[in-house]
């Protein structure tokens, strides 16, 4: 074939000069290292071809080109001198070709091979593949195909050297095979990349069309600027990353998505949930801590404890920012404010309030959401409440979270877990936004009763305070300063119209109400003022002034009187105190013999430990009986009986074990109990008295049965510690360690 050679080398230009005078022959070989400037004879290849220099051109810039024809394939033998350029001594090499089968099938794959490589590389001309196709003789193929591989100067040496025509065949095909595999790839890759480009150009061009052809027209495209909305209200959400990355996949899905498929609605629904929740939107704390305690005190009368543990909470969190929400629970009877509080803290912390009833709740979905393939599908109440509000750190409350349902159609308190739980609440997941939400800052109150229902696992997750029952005074004052000015408001009535003297509400507490809180207390208060509005009305002008005496007029008979002094007029009746989750009680037990018969009778509603303790105390007498003037024929073949009025109210405890004892102690040595003395108290065998709970509570309803003097267990000394002064002085209160100490006080 021939070729163009650039000559720039002094030697080869002194070399081209001296051929061009001779007979136009030369040599060419490769060079091992193509950078090297000044080779020397060892760095050059052995084998290279005969050429014959056609023309000689001298360019303006004074450099030199030949055109040189190959003639024959050589291998030099020895160079002969290097100076002022190389000559070497050379042998032809002739091949031989005897064609075969396999010479001519191998001969025919590399040419159907070279001629497909033609159409995938542009840079070889197509007048190659002419070519190609008219070459018969497997050797100049061969190099044909070589000069226009892509491949090393390595591999392109080993063809030219390569004397049998088989082996360079061989040789050659393993190459063309490489190269078009490679080329395929790249062919596959490049048409992967272009049909992306094209559909990406194709959708742009046409949205860009439809753009002009609408403004063209004038009209808008609503769910363009719809879409471009939500994607603002996206960047703008500050949400974070994860939840940011589900927005954005799910604004994109919404793009492809027809506007009137039920999807459509879904994805949107979805999304608007997603950008208007306060991600970053937090409410400024009031760390005016006297401000603050001004605001509790103003909604609510006592609660010291409440009060204290709330500025506390202030105190800290203006000491550090980053302070996690407390979790508190409200525990006391219904009507002592423990769901008022919650407003009252909202408002003392400059916070928003939200407020969600627990009681009957069976589905944990309420707390956790349900899943977005649901029909109708909505967050649960936790994230609903923050979207309502509005804030990410509001006061939080969950009333009635001992009343919560926990049965085969769902337990709601293992969602609470994680929701009532700082460590984890700050990566909350509802199942319905599917993406985290920081719980953290919230402040979670919750409501209850009592605490016994709480499931231990969420209870070990509450910070409990007590909210005991309130004492007359304290009914008083609340009455007073909260109660009147709201019925007064709500009626539409002044004090020129109405005026109720403070022992008429002493009154009402004591003879038409009993109960822990304020709500009877409430209620009738309120039916006072509607009778007054409704003389208003009908044209009576005079002020009202409400006294003990005139309560039977406005508000009927008295409710509750004392019973004491009817019940306790004989032996075998003693006066007990009771805790339930509404308050104190008081409770009367009645002891019975009847000769004839053996054992015990147990009647009343009792539950199991409160029978134990019946037991307990009729062992404990028949073992003292000589302590107590008593012989063993008064427990021979005579049957006990022990009942405990009202008989449809179930009760159980073990605080009723002295009152036992002392009841038929009484029976037995037919000595009357005095009316005036109540008691409460475990007992054991050898005649302990252990302590109990509820003691304000049990106290307060003595206070209200007018009941004087009260015996409790020495061990609970501490809590009469919590209880107001003025309860204190009205009762008088006795502290025994053996029942032995309590039957002195109780019967001298």
């Amino acid at each position: 074939m021939v070729t163009p050679l650039i000559i720039a080398r002094e030697k080869s230009l002194k070399l081209i000069e001296d051929v061009m005078n001779g007979d136009k022959l030369i040599g060419l070989v490769a060079q091992k290292n193509p950078d090297d400037e000044e080779p020397s004879a060892r760095k050059l290849y052995r084998f290279g071809t005969a050429g014959y220099v056609l023309k000689k051109l001298i360019f303006p810039d004074n450099s030199v080109r030949v055109l040189v024809q190959g003639i024959s394939r050589i291998r030099v033998n020895r160079f002969v001198k290097n100076k002022p350029f190389f000559v070497a001594k050379i042998t032809p090499v002739e091949e031989v070709v005897e064609k075969d089968i396999e010479i001519e099938a191998m001969t025919s794959n590399i040419s159907i091979q070279f001629q497909k490589m033609i159409t995938l590389v542009p840079s070889l001309p197509e007048e190659l593949q002419i070519a190609i196709m008219n070459i018969d003789d497997p050797g100049k193929l061969a190099d044909l195909l070589i000069s226009n591989l892509n491949v090393s100067l390595q591999e392109k040496q080993e063809i030219l050297e390569a004397e049998n025509i088989r082996e360079r065949l061989l040789k050659l095909t393993v190459l063309i095979n490489r190269e078009m595999q490679v080329l395929e790839m790249g062919s596959k890759i490049q048409f992967q990349i272009q049909s992306e480009i094209n559909k990406n150009q194709r959708e742009y061009f046409l949205r860009e069309q439809l753009k002009a052809i609408q403004q063209e027209l004038g009209e808008t495209d609503d769910r363009t600027s719809e879409l471009n909305e939500l994607q603002k209200k996206i960047e703008q959400s500050g949400m974070p990353k994860k939840a940011q990355k589900e927005a954005y996949r799910e604004l994109d899905r919404l793009k492809k998505i027809m506007p009137g498929s039920a999807e459509y609605t879904v994805a949107r629904t979805y999304l608007d949930w997603l950008v208007n929740m306060p991600w970053k939107i937090s409410s400024e704390d009031n760390h005016d801590l006297d401000k603050a305690e001004k605001i509790l005190n103003e909604d609510h009368y006592g609660l010291t404890d409440v009060k204290d543990r709330i500025l506390d909470f202030l105190a800290v969190r203006k000491m550090n920012h980053s302070m996690k929400g407390p979790i508190l629970c409200f525990v006391g009877p219904p009507g002592v404010g423990k769901t008022s509080l919650g407003h009252s803290i909202a408002r003392a912390l400059n916070r928003k309030f939200v407020r969600i009833s627990l009681g009957g709740m069976k589905d944990e979905a309420e707390i956790r959401g349900h899943r977005r393939t649901y029909v109708g599908a909505l967050p649960g109440r936790i994230i609903r409440g923050l979207h309502n509000v509005g804030t990410n750190n509001p006061v939080f409350m969950l009333d009635e979270i001992d009343k919560i349902g926990q049965d085969f159609r769902g337990d709601p308190s293992s969602a609470l877990l994680e929701v009532l739980d700082p460590e984890q609440n700050f990566s909350f997941s509802d199942h319905y936004l599917d993406v985290p939400f920081d719980l953290s800052k919230v402040m979670f109150i919750t409501t209850a009763n009592y605490a016994d229902p709480i499931p231990p696992a969420l209870k070990d997750r509450l910070e409990i305070i007590e909210l005991p029952g309130y004492t007359v005074e304290e009914k008083l004052a609340i009455a007073t300063s909260h109660l009147l000015p709201k019925q007064f408001e709500a009626h539409g009535l002044t004090k020129k119209h109405l005026a109720i003297q403070k022992k008429a509400i002493r009154k009402i507490i004591q003879d038409y109400t009993r109960e822990a809180g304020v709500r009877n207390l409430d209620r009738e208060l309120a039916k006072i003022c509607r009778k007054v509005a409704r003389k208003q009305v009908s044209g009576s002008a005079e002020k009202i002034s409400v006294t003990p005496q005139s309560l039977p007029e406005l508000l009927g008979p008295e409710k509750f009187y004392s019973e004491i002094s009817d019940r306790v007029t004989e032996p075998g009746i003693a006066t007990g105190l009771a805790w339930t989750p509404y308050g104190g009680e008081i409770l009367f037990v009645e002891c019975s013999q009847v000769k004839g018969g053996k054992g015990l009778m147990l009647t009343g509603q009792m539950g199991d430990v409160m029978k134990e303790s019946a037991q307990a105390a009729l062992t404990y007498v028949r073992a003292n009986s000589a302590q107590f003037g008593l012989s063993k024929t008064d427990f021979e073949d005579t049957q006990f009986h022990i009942h405990v009025p009202a008989g449809a109210i179930p009760k159980d405890g073990p605080s009723a074990g002295i009152t036992m004892v002392v009841a038929l102690i009484s029976l037995l040595t037919k000595k009357r109990v005095n009316p005036k003395v109540a008691m409460t108290g475990e007992i054991t065998l050898r005649g302990k008295i252990l302590p109990v709970g509820g003691i304000k509570e049990k106290l307060l309803a003595a206070r209200s049965a007018q009941i004087k003097e009260i015996v409790l267990p020495e061990k609970n000394k501490n809590d009469l510690l919590k209880l107001p002064e003025p309860l204190q002085k009205q009762l008088k209160i006795h502290l025994v360690e053996k029942i032995d100490d309590a039957i002195k006080i109780i019967f001298g």
